[in-house]
């Protein structure tokens, strides 16, 4: 019975180290070395396993789709430093400034196009914190609403597309989906790809921002101690709408070359990720934001980036295997295929487990080990692959999210002014937890929601 929960005590020492403080990749490799150590010593374990590591590492080395990463982050680092968002925030706030909650409502059209261009959460939280939180607080919004608003829009790059979440989840749900195939044996040569889950994330993304939209505007219609009115000048509001547009086009231009060439099947998303990168280098150079210095620092940002995701990559594939060597695999689909009300029931739980984790976890290490492990299962018990990597996404953006340990509250408690408590940054993302959520209830309700784009195109 013992040796049966080998693979959940592995579990529970991953966790137990990440605690301490220990880095991601180091730890899941060396948890995994430590078991195996052990189960061959104990005769539990076969070492010959371990041989298949090296073409493990090789097929990463080799995976064409994730070149994409790469070049989405280094698309993103060069718009964060350009201060495209910075001009295209205080124009939006003027053009919007007779709205009710005009300036909130730029602040989440910035933050959705921002997270649209770098997909990096912490990156877009710390940027709309710096250039919008100080602006919020001048016009008299309440802290804890501008603090909500700025964390909720920053999680955005987790679901809009093109996003590094989305990214590295089509290729783990890509390999799940050929596993859960094997299980039953079936062939399908049409296997799930990064385009699949970019073009599945367009409309959740869309509602969830039109959601955002609609809570900041009734706030400030019903409760204006909240949510101040501004009065802009007429002159000043007609000059800045032109600025607006002007200031726009840049950054929609950029998002149409990238989605636009993947919608069409122009491009796959490693190319599509290429366009994006020598766009947003065009872009900054246009602004006279993109000096020798500028673009160091950028590429040393985006390879210390990169080399943290493929080591926690390289660490996960090494967990994973030796995961499946103490049969961990069968003992997780022998767990859900006992769960009373079937599918459901086993969806809820990866959700509500994927939820917990997402307080201690990035989302990388909740992609790279948890999703590896119960997705064969699910796909094989019948889930649409397409369906389940929006509701993982969405799931793990709510994650980031929930006090008290959301990563997102923690990158804007490192650049919010001392005077604004923590608990006024908890109190301020309650809501946006609950629009979240009803997402969520609404996709496992309808997944049409999700799959009938992918559908058409």
């Amino acid at each position: 019975m013992l040796i049966e929960l080998i693979p959940l005590l592995m579990f529970a020492a991953i966790c137990v180290f990440l605690m301490f403080g220990y880095p991601v990749a180091f730890t899941l490799a060396g948890v995994a070395l430590l078991f195996a150590g052990l189960g061959i010593v104990g005769g539990i374990f076969d070492p010959n396993l371990l041989k298949s590591f090296p073409a493990r590492l090789y097929g990463i080395m080799n995976n064409y789709t994730l070149v994409a990463v790469p070049l989405f982050v280094f698309m993103g680092t060069v718009l964060e430093k350009s201060r495209l968002a910075e001009d295209l925030l205080e124009n939006m706030a003027k053009a919007c400034g007779r709205l009710p909650g005009g300036l909130g409502i730029s602040v989440v059209v910035v933050g959705a196009m921002l997270a649209a261009s770098t997909g990096i959460v912490g990156a877009t939280v710390v940027t709309m914190g710096l250039m919008s939180l100080p602006l919020m607080l001048k016009r008299g919004y309440a802290p804890s609403f501008a603090c909500g608003t700025i964390c909720a829009t920053g999680t955005l790059g987790q679901i809009i597309p093109p996003s590094i979440a989305l990214v590295l989840l089509g290729d783990v749900l890509s390999s799940a989906y050929q596993q859960a195939q094997l299980k039953l044996g079936v062939f399908n040569p049409k296997t799930i790809s990064v385009g699949d889950l970019f073009v599945a994330a367009i409309v959740p993304g869309m509602v969830l921002v039109g959601l955002y939209i609609l809570y900041v505007f009734f706030t400030a219609w019903l409760r204006p101690t909240i949510i101040p009115r501004v009065v802009i000048d007429a002159q000043e509001e007609k000059v800045s709408l032109l600025r607006v547009l002007l200031s726009l086009l840049p950054v929609l231009l950029l998002i149409g070359l990238v989605l636009g060439s993947i919608l069409i099947g122009a491009a796959t998303p490693t190319e599509a990720a290429g366009v994006g990168a020598l766009g947003a280098c065009l872009l900054a150079l246009a602004k006279k934001q993109l000096s020798f210095q500028r673009l160091r620092e950028v590429s040393q940002s985006t390879i210390k980036i990169s080399a943290m995701i493929f080591m926690i990559l390289i660490g996960a594939s090494l967990f994973s295997l030796v995961f499946r060597g103490f049969g961990g695999e069968e003992l997780v689909h022998g767990f859900f295929s006992q769960l009373p009300g079937g599918v459901f029931t086993a969806v809820l739980l990866v959700m509500l487990v994927m939820f917990v984790l997402g307080f201690i976890l990035d989302f990388i290490e909740i992609i790279f080990v948890v999703v590896p492990i119960v997705a064969p299962v699910l796909l094989a018990m019948g889930v649409d692959p397409i369906w389940l990597g929006i509701m993982i996404a969405v799931n793990l953006q709510t994650s980031f999210l929930t006090p008290p340990f959301g990563f997102a509250l923690f990158y804007l408690r490192g650049v919010a002014p001392a005077a604004i408590p923590t608990s006024q940054i908890y109190r301020g993302v309650i809501p946006f937890i609950a629009l979240q959520l009803l997402l969520l209830c609404v996709m496992a309700l309808w997944p049409g929601l999700v799959t009938w784009l992918p559908a058409q195109l």
